[in-house]
């Protein structure tokens, strides 16, 4: 005998509750969860600090010794992998214009700091890291220190970013109206400097004086703009690159309220503490965001340290500032992680150079570079993720300025040009270049005794390396100097 079971009206209101929550289960079986929705192509955030030397962190040396502890990055670097010989140009400029192109910036036209023009920077012809990831689908921010263009046509985001918010220029490029001796009568160019913002397609906008209270937040401003980003963009189903070019620790030295007296150690260690928390707020809105596991994350510099005090940087066992060409002036410090693919705690004194930055993400993200204009960076996402012990590079020329200083090949340096101190005092010119083996002389100090036979051996790799470079000048000229656009080789 069958049996029949009948519903009451509790029995059937559970019974569609059951059949609703299956309902809710095969979907979310068929249909990716947010997390699962979150783009294969990882994510990409660049710190760059403002003459930020190598020995500053804890992790590279510095830290307590030069007055405040850095947990947070020295976290980083043991989550990451931490590179000794990471090496850039040697002034401002042409490293970020380097960084950007993945070209040696004398390509570019932008081989040194212009301080006496108002056009330079970026052609629109060149093509940088943020236009080649936005055409392939990524979100682009920048927040900071462009220091590529001053003038309509030539801001990050006339350069493939979708926004911006920063300064223009470099802070001991500003005007200080606020300052003691500061006379805007003198001359027509004597205006102050202004903190903006702009959005792709748009007009860039002025929206404050860039004063020294605003000296003291620019930082603090930029951190919050950033993870603002981070939260919005990681709700998107498209993969997004964050490039934050800090301005610290570039003199003027004017650390935020709460961290100004917090080190007890001057104000150039309570910078440190102020990049620490900073660096440290990014990597929990990551986390927060749900997104930590699969973002690639860098930190690094533009170049060497100051040379000025109280801001002067710290470079461990090498020698000089920036604009010298010397060891201090080229290394510096360079922290990259990403979750299960980077190794944690890997080190490593392979040499690695700041060119090599937009073909290595290019390649990760799957993305397009120019084949059209030579591209001197190589591609490192092998030795980055462990897959070779190896760098792809084993040497560069190194420039200070628009002029060949040297050849580095491995632990041997090769210089023609030698500065004492940053900013071109003491040149140097050697009529018989001078070799240095970075090992036994990390300061350079000791060039090799030409009478010692069995070491100049080392000039054959570095001439090739220095005839393919200046070959590569004559097959493709450099752009001159302040060269408006439209340009077209």
């Amino acid at each position: 005998m069958r049996r029949y079971i009948k519903f009451g009206p509790l029995d059937w209101r559970i019974s569609w509750r059951i059949s609703f929550a299956c309902l809710l289960l095969f979907v979310s079986l068929v249909t990716p969860c947010k997390t699962l929705a979150q783009p294969l192509r990882p994510n990409i955030v660049l710190v760059l600090m403002d003459n930020f030397g190598w020995g500053e962190l804890g992790s590279y040396g510095g830290g307590v010794i030069r007055g405040a502890a850095t947990p947070r990055l020295d976290k980083l670097a043991s989550e990451g992998m931490r590179l000794l010989n990471f090496n850039v140009e040697a002034q401002c400029v042409p490293s970020r214009a380097a960084l950007m192109t993945g070209r040696y910036a004398i390509r570019t036209g932008n081989g040194t700091v212009p301080f006496f023009t108002q056009t330079y920077g970026l052609t629109r012809w060149e093509t940088t890291l943020a236009e080649i990831l936005s055409n392939s689908g990524y979100q682009t921010a920048a927040f900071g220190k462009w220091h590529l263009g001053h003038a309509d046509g030539r801001y990050p985001t006339d350069q493939g970013f979708d926004q911006w918010f920063g300064i223009p220029h470099s802070s001991d490029e500003a005007h200080w109206p606020d300052g003691d001796r500061f006379r805007s009568e003198s001359h027509a160019s004597s205006k102050p400097s202004y903190v903006m913002s702009s959005k792709k397609g748009k007009k860039a906008k002025k929206l404050r004086v860039y004063d020294l209270p605003q000296r003291a937040i620019i930082d603090r401003d930029i951190t919050n703009k950033a993870i603002n980003y981070i939260k919005n963009a990681s709700r998107n189903n498209e993969p997004f690159f964050a490039y934050i070019p800090y301005t610290a620790t570039h003199y003027p030295l004017i650390p935020e309220q709460r961290f100004k007296g917090k080190s007890r150690n001057g104000a150039f260690a309570d910078m440190l503490l102020q990049i620490d928390d900073y660096v440290g707020r990014l990597l929990d809105a990551l986390e927060d965001a749900g997104v930590a596991d699969n973002t690639i994350f860098i930190f690094t510099s533009d170049n060497g340290g100051e040379m000025f005090m109280p801001a002067h940087g710290f470079t461990g066992p090498w020698r000089g500032t920036y604009f010298t060409g010397l060891e201090g002036s080229l290394r510096v410090p360079f922290i990259i992680k990403w979750p299960a693919r980077i190794p944690a705690g890997a080190v490593s004194n392979e040499i690695v150079h700041q060119m090599d930055i937009l073909p290595t993400i290019a390649s990760i993200a799957e993305a397009q570079i120019p084949s059209d204009r030579i591209i001197d960076g190589i591609n490192q996402s092998q030795f980055f993720t462990g897959v070779s012990q190896k760098s792809k590079r084993d040497g560069f020329v190194v420039y200070v300025g628009e002029e060949i200083y040297g050849v580095k090949w491995r632990n041997w340096k090769m210089m023609t040009k030698e500065v004492s101190q940053g900013a071109g005092v003491g040149v140097k010119i050697n009529s018989v270049p001078q070799f240095y083996d970075l090992h036994t002389d990390p300061k350079e100090m000791y060039p090799m005794d030409a009478r010692i036979l069995e070491d100049l051996w080392v000039r054959f790799p570095m001439s090739e390396i220095l005839k393919e470079h200046v070959n590569s000048l004559k097959k493709e000229p450099p752009i001159p100097p302040g060269t408006p656009d439209p340009y077209r080789p």
